[in-house]
Parts: C-alpha cells; sequence; structure tokens
C-alpha cells in the first residue's frame, strides 16, 4: 500500500517530466482519480504513464471505447481494450521502465462518445509474490538430463518452433488420453496458462536455471480447448491478475478470437485430432448467406438500450409454414467468436435445420449482464412484453414450438428461466456450460433446478452442453438439472465434450443444439454432435 501511495504522488510530480520525453502531449494518469472525456471526429485524447519495468497496471473504462498503450513516441504498443467486446477493464505489466501513454479512440459504430477512466493501481514487481510448481512430463526430464549434461535449450527450442506448442506426446496403453505440455520461452519469475485444462489457471515450473517452463497435463484424446500464456504475473490473491500478461501462445500457429489481430487480446487454439469436427464454422462459396442487421432497442422496464442483431436467412419471409427462430444471448460473442450467421448459413443449406432467424442480443454493459441474465423477473418482462413484440413487428417471429432461447454461461442460466416463465414463447432451451449453481440472493446454489422441481411441467424442450474441464462447479449443477428434468418427463438431449468454459466449443455445441431440437440427425451430423472417446 505504501508502494502505491508513493506512486500516486510521483505520478502527479512526473507529469512535467512526461511532457518533454513524450511525443505525444496530456496530463498524466493518477492513481485513485477517475478523468473524464469524449471520444469522436479528431478528438482522441491521450494521458501519460511513467513506469518502471515489472510494474503491474490495473485499470477500468466506462464508455464504449477503445483504448490502447503508446511507448515515449507515440507509437502503438497493444490494444488495452477493445471497444467492440465486452470487458471494460484492463491489466498489463510494464515490459521495461520508460514513458508510456495511453489514447482513448472512437468506435467506428459509437461517435462524439463521453467515458470515464480511472487508473486503479499501479504495483511495484518487488510487492508481488512468486508461486512455483514440481516436474510431470518425461520429455522434460528428458531434457534435463541434457542440460544437466551441458547442452543448451536452442536445438530443444528450434523443434519446438518447427512442430509448434503445446507439446502432445502419446500415453502408453491409453490410447484414448495424451499427455499435453504448454511451453514458454524466457520469463523473470512465473508463467501460467490461462484457460488450462483444469481452468485453475495452472502455474508453469522453470526448468532448473533454464530458460524453459512447462506443465504437463492428461487429457482425453478428443480434447478441445482454447488457452493464453501468461509470463510474469503479479502475484495476488486477486485471479483476475492473470489477465495483467495474458497473450497468445507465440509458438501456437493456431488462432482464436483474433478479430484485432493483437496478441493480447486473441488466444491460441489447441484440438486434438479426436476432437469432434465443427464442420459448419466455416462460410462456404456456394451457400446462400442470409442478412444481418443491426437495431437499438430502448427498454422503458430496464431503463437502458442495447444493440440487438437481426439475422434473416436467405428466402425468409415473414409469416411462413415452418419457419424457425433462434433466441441468443452475448451478442458480443455470438456475432463474433461464435459466428452465428455463417452457421446458421450452412446448417440450412444442408437440411439439418428449417429456415430459421436469430435475434442475438447484446448486454448494455458488463455489469447489465451480471443483473439481467440471472434469473431476474424484470428481465423476463422485458423479453416477453417488449423484446419478443418488436421482434414480431420486425418480421422475426415462430411458434413456441420452434423457438429456442440459447446462451451459455449465465446466457445459459437465463435460457432455462425464460423456458420456465414463458413457454408460451420460448419452447425450446439449448443451454452451453449453464451456470446452474447459481443462488438466489445468497441463499444455497442450484435455485432454479429447485424452481424446476416446484413447478408442472411445461412444453419444453431441452438441450444441455457442458464440458469436462469446467469442474463440479458446472457438470455437476449441469447434471443435477437433467436428473430433475428427466424425473419431471421433460425431452433432455444431455452431452459432455472433453472442453472448458470456451466459445471455441461452444461455437460446435451451438449447431448440434439446434439440430437436437429443430432438426433431425444424420450420420455426418453423429460425428460432429457426438462426444468422442
Amino acid at each position: 500500500m505504501r508502494r502505491i501511495k508513493q506512486w500516486t504522488g510521483l505520478l502527479a510530480l512526473a507529469t512535467w517530466v512526461s511532457a518533454s520525453a513524450l511525443a505525444v502531449e496530456g496530463p498524466a494518469l493518477v492513481v485513485g482519480q477517475a478523468v473524464h472525456g469524449q471520444v469522436g471526429g479528431a478528438s482522441r485524447p491521450v494521458w501519460q504513464l511513467p513506469l518502471q519495468a515489472g510494474d503491474l497496471v490495473r485499470g477500468k473504462v466506462d464508455g464504449d471505447i477503445s483504448l490502447r498503450l503508446l511507448d515515449a513516441q507515440g507509437r502503438p504498443l497493444r490494444l488495452l481494450i477493445d471497444g467492440l467486446d465486452q470487458p471494460r477493464d484492463f491489466l498489463f505489466v510494464a515490459e521495461q521502465t520508460g514513458d508510456f501513454a495511453v489514447r482513448a479512440e472512437p468506435l467506428p459504430t459509437r461517435p462524439n462518445t463521453r467515458f470515464a477512466l480511472r487508473l486503479e493501481q499501479v504495483l511495484a514487481q518487488a510487492e508481488q509474490r512468486r508461486p512455483a510448481e514440481p516436474l510431470r512430463s518425461p520429455a522434460m526430464r528428458a531434457l534435463a538430463q541434457q542440460l544437466a549434461a551441458g547442452a543448451s535449450t536452442e536445438a530443444f527450442w528450434k523443434a519446438r518452433a518447427e512442430a509448434g506448442t503445446p507439446m502432445v506426446e502419446a500415453l502408453p496403453g491409453q490410447p484414448g488420453q495424451r499427455l499435453v505440455t504448454f511451453l514458454w520461452r524466457g520469463a523473470r519469475d512465473n508463467v501460467r496458462v490461462f484457460g488450462a485444462p483444469t481452468g485453475n489457471h495452472e502455474a508453469l515450473l522453470r526448468l532448473g536455471r533454464s530458460d524453459v517452463w512447462y506443465r504437463s497435463f492428461e487429457v482425453p484424446a478428443a480434447s478441445r480447448l482454447s488457452y493464453q500464456m501468461a509470463p510474469d504475473v503479479p502475484a495476488s490473491d486477486d485471479r483476475r491478475m492473470i489477465l495483467a500478461t495474458t497473450r497468445r501462445d507465440p509458438l501456437n500457429p493456431h488462432r482464436f478470437a483474433d478479430a484485432s489481430g493483437d496478441p493480447w487480446l486473441s488466444r491460441s487454439r489447441l484440438e486434438l485430432p479426436d476432437a469432434a469436427p465443427q464442420p459448419w464454422v466455416q462460410r462456404r462459396a456456394d451457400v446462400p448467406r442470409g442478412s444481418v442487421e443491426r437495431k437499438r432497442l430502448a427498454s422503458t422496464l430496464l431503463g437502458n438500450e442495447r444493440d440487438i442483431y437481426l439475422y434473416r436467412p436467405a428466402g425468409w419471409r415473414a409469416g411462413k409454414a415452418d419457419q424457425a427462430l433462434l433466441v441468443l444471448f452475448d451478442a458480443h460473442a455470438y456475432t463474433r467468436q461464435v459466428p452465428t450467421p455463417t452457421m446458421l448459413d450452412n446448417l440450412i443449406a444442408d437440411g439439418l435445420v428449417p429456415p430459421t432467424a436469430a435475434i442475438i442480443i447484446a448486454n448494455p454493459s458488463g455489469a447489465s449482464r451480471e443483473r439481467e441474465l440471472p434469473p431476474n423477473p424484470l428481465f423476463a418482462r422485458f423479453m416477453a412484453e417488449e423484446l419478443m413484440p418488436w421482434a414480431a413487428g420486425q418480421g422475426l417471429s415462430a411458434p413456441a414450438a420452434r423457438t429456442v432461447v440459447a446462451g451459455s454461461s449465465y446466457g445459459g442460466l437465463a435460457s432455462a428461466y425464460l423456458g420456465l416463465r414463458h413457454p408460451e414463447l420460448f419452447g425450446n432451451v439449448l443451454s452451453m456450460s449453464g451456470s446452474y449453481w447459481w443462488p438466489l440472493s445468497g441463499g444455497e446454489p442450484g435455485w432454479l433446478t429447485r424452481e424446476y422441481v416446484k413447478a408442472p411441467r411445461q412444453p419444453l424442450r431441452f438441450y444441455l452442453q457442458s464440458g469436462l474441464f469446467e469442474g463440479p462447479k458446472i457438470v455437476d449443477t449441469n447434471r443435477h438439472l437433467r436428473d430433475v428434468l428427466l424425473a419431471k418427463g421433460y425431452p433432455v438431449e444431455q452431452v459432455e465434450f472433453p472442453a472448458g468454459h470456451d466459445y471455441l466449443q461452444w461455437r460446435g455445441s451451438l449447431p448440434c443444439g439446434l439440430i437436437s431440437l429443430l432438426g433431425r440427425g444424420t450420420q455426418a451430423v453423429a460425428q460432429a454432435c457426438v462426444p468422442q472417446g
């Protein structure tokens, strides 16, 4: 705390120093003091930020803008916040001592936006605790023997650059399992894996005094996951600190969520050979493309407004029989990381689902998502009394038996809640890694499952998916809900894949759920939608 207080004073005193050293002008950011501004046109406010190597920097933006880190010459270093995505917190670690700056930038879709920026913490490296982990991998033990004999790591890293990372090894006598070793070259203190198979952001171990950091996991041969590497994470009781240094794995050529191209915001992809295919993700040149229209919808009930994306498949005509409708949460992900319109184009072209339109609902903010998607009677009223009538006026509607409400995590929880509250509108629930552990007002976990126990059976069908790497908080509560629904007589398909809490998996689960609820399966579909191993 003393170091943070010293920084507050030093940042204020350093304003004149930074003004002379930086090629861009602007006031200094001060820890604990919010600054306000507006972007649009030529207005791109800049604040100066002198740092020491290893300093942890944490802050937050309130408003629809992007935020970029600059060097002393005003050149871009990295994108701290991509305003098109949901997160508005930023964390990073200074890689060297010097003068830096942060610049607010407008979004093409949000001109003249007002915002607030707050620098919450600058924590010196000396105050960051450091963990360690033991050795597991047989391959790494062999490398350790080579190093003990006087060899260098150059040949090892050359081989890894050619083969890519993580390192995947067969396990004798276990054809359905693989040993996956995550690797990082060179770090001062520690390396962690964000999104590792355990979901615990596991720490890597340094191999002796070499530049090799590693951690091995035994996983099913059908595993699929996305991840980031995080070198020199500031130690803290706050798990979010890992976000300060997360970035793509530089030796893994396979990327995911890479729309910005920024290595700190995109992820690396690991798909083992037995992972179920995802044949509907890529756009096909010979498939008719539907249209996507972005609208803005204000809610009187909720007192806010949000973007709504309306997808209409090719040939869609309002009121036509045998058409279906998908209502989907978290538009920031399901229009980007999960290309929902493209997948619907392909599913329809393959004859696996009827012509299906989509209403993809954005969150006004991260805070509103936390309030609205867990069971919320007012949000349910918004969906039933405002959104669905408005969408029908746009020509997007279908009978409840052909309407699917869908989402992941809190979105899966919201989908099951809306099915219970409004089965007259939503006759099909597609839940991916639903957060059924959620308690009401600090009560016992599993509130919604108990509501299904008490309520009479409704005309609903369910597709429940969860990932084996998500731990009991997700896996066990999804199984419990499945058992309750089956006992009540509901039609339920429940599947578990060797995956985590991950949009990379959900972009495969969404089309499989739609086929389960709206279409008819084939052998090819079974290969893509049934977990292997």
